[in-house]
């Protein structure tokens, strides 16, 4: 998919906002997105992310989608309403909360799949703070963002606390073992300041 402009941004962001307070209102369930109504470049299906943060950077929730099946308009409500009320680590966003959370949108390019034939090639291969990275055994996936590498720089402990998210073992290896990698455009209110996104 290709970049973003300024205003295509804004658009996402203010969308992901509007989802959150109308789904204070209505069960946590996303509102309904005119396609008619959004530039051609928020219909193209793309997968993507929306994370939520309080001012002092603290997660606050963040949901999404590893496949591009949907307009990346009706992603993005529906993935802002699962942060701010479905993702289990945390309780459901309140109606005094939003106006002190950040959204950040981090829209998925496609994941590039990674031949490597143990953890030390994989960590060699790695490009930290560009690469977001899926693991995937049997039953189990788990992915990190490019943004986690913010947090963690090391790509040692970067794959390291990806298996763990995946509940495998830290010595985990094997031949089932799927890895790809994959780049975002990823963007903020907290970035772009609140005035410019309403």
């Amino acid at each position: 998919m290709s970049g973003l402009d300024p205003v295509e941004r804004n658009s996402l962001l203010r969308l992901a906002r509007e989802s959150i307070a109308y789904g204070l209102d209505n069960g946590g369930r996303p509102p309904g997105v005119a396609l008619d109504m959004i530039p051609s470049a928020l219909r193209r299906p793309a997968a993507c992310f929306v994370t939520l943060t309080n001012r002092g950077g603290a997660l606050r929730g963040c949901i999404g989608t590893m496949e591009a099946k949907r307009a990346l308009a009706l992603e993005i409500a529906d993935r802002a309403c699962a942060a701010a009320f479905q993702d289990p680590r945390f309780p459901p966003v309140a109606a005094g909360e939003l106006g002190e959370l950040f959204v950040g949108i981090s829209v998925l390019g496609p994941p590039e799949p990674m031949d490597v034939g143990d953890e030390g090639a994989l960590i060699a291969a790695l490009s930290p703070g560009d690469d977001g990275l899926v693991l995937s055994f049997r039953e189990v996936q788990a992915t990190f963002l490019p943004t986690v590498w913010a947090t963690l720089p090391d790509p040692r402990l970067f794959v390291l606390h990806l298996k763990r998210k995946a509940g495998l073992p830290p010595d985990f290896w094997s031949p089932e073992l799927r890895i790809s990698r994959y780049h975002t455009e990823s963007f903020s209110d907290a970035e772009m300041g609140e005035d410019d996104v309403g």
